[in-house]
């Protein structure tokens, strides 16, 4: 194992996470989407398919710019329009079955 990842072992928190990585934040976004953030940095390292042939400098690197993409996910947007977690997919989805036209409630002229 390698100091980097006897690193990761140690981190809990998104807080930790982002001190650990210098990623600045604003207390109040990571309070409300924290999990969200969480498992937006999860999904960017996982579609990064070459991250773990990396030695400790880039992958600390790589692992820094996910975490820093998924932060900034939910500073400029939330997390029921993110869809982050399959609940808001499945919501999302009916909502989009259950729209109705406004020219079918008002009848054809």
């Amino acid at each position: 194992m390698s100091d980097f990842t006897d690193d990761l072992d140690d981190l809990e928190t998104a807080e930790d996470f982002l001190r650990y990585f210098h990623v600045t934040y604003d207390q109040r976004v990571v309070n409300v989407n924290r999990l969200h953030i969480l498992q937006r940095f999860h999904d960017y390292l996982s579609a990064d398919g070459d991250v773990e042939s990396l030695d400790d400098n880039g992958m600390s690197s790589r692992y820094r710019v996910h975490l820093e993409r998924a932060y900034l996910d939910f500073v400029v947007s939330n997390a029921i329009a993110e869809k982050t977690f399959k609940v808001h997919k499945e919501e999302a989805r009916k909502m989009a079955d259950r729209f109705v036209p406004l020219d079918s409630l008002l009848g054809s002229p």
